[in-house]
């Protein structure tokens, strides 16, 4: 499914790719909603719908993504929530073998994730995930999503490498379709990123996979 021989560097995401995304999902669909119905004294279902409404129109942006614009927005510390929450964090079955071989291989190990950094110490605080990467990349350190052609730009002038070499793991099909338009040579999807949901079938365009241990380098 993977060609390793045709492969220099790898990149991968974390949430929902390398971390199970039900702990994104329950945060920002419960935890924050319940949080914001309780700060300013709201019915749950109004503030379920003003949260999901205002999420939904900054999808696929930098603010989408941001702890800080959301900390201004809804006037809750959402850092200081996410750390709150810190032990639901986990990683995906196979994520930390899978991890372990790379580092082995001898390949350049690369996060690239659109997290944002207070998000990001806070999970690899609680994973130790970090140790296996060369460097761990947000997109907010170069200003651009990962779903704009931008943030690929910046990556390579920032870490070089060879596009056509790269393969790219990740749960976001905006993203891997932007990877494959710069030019990634292998862009590969997650099929099950949040295990509190049912594995989504596979019909996008990419190589798919769900067990990380039956594509070991």
């Amino acid at each position: 499914m993977i060609d390793w021989q045709s492969v220099d560097t790898v990149l991968l995401d974390m949430d929902g790719t390398l971390l199970d995304l039900s702990f994104d999902n329950w945060f920002w669909q419960r935890h924050v909603p319940e949080a914001y119905a309780r700060q300013l004294g709201l019915p749950q279902d109004e503030a379920d719908r003003i949260i999901h409404d205002w999420i939904s129109s900054h999808q696929g942006t930098l603010n989408w993504y941001c702890l800080d614009f959301w900390t201004d927005e809804l006037g809750l510390e959402i850092a200081r929530l996410k750390s709150e929450a810190r032990d639901r964090i986990s990683v995906r079955p196979g994520a930390e073998t899978f991890l372990q071989r790379l580092q082995a291989s001898g390949k350049q190990v690369i996060m690239v994730t659109n997290a944002h950094r207070d998000a990001l110490d806070v999970k690899v605080a609680q994973t130790g995930i970090d140790q296996y990467f060369h460097e761990l990349v947000s997109s907010h350190d170069y200003g651009h999503p990962k779903e704009a052609q931008a943030f690929w730009q910046h990556l390579q002038r920032h870490l070089p490498f060879e596009p056509t070499r790269a393969l790219l793991v990740d749960d976001s099909l905006p993203v891997l379709h932007s990877a494959k338009l710069y030019g990634i040579g292998q862009p590969v999807s997650i099929l099950h990123p949040d295990s509190s949901l049912p594995k989504r079938e596979h019909t996008d365009p990419f190589v798919a996979i769900d067990d990380f241990e039956s594509v070991l380098p």
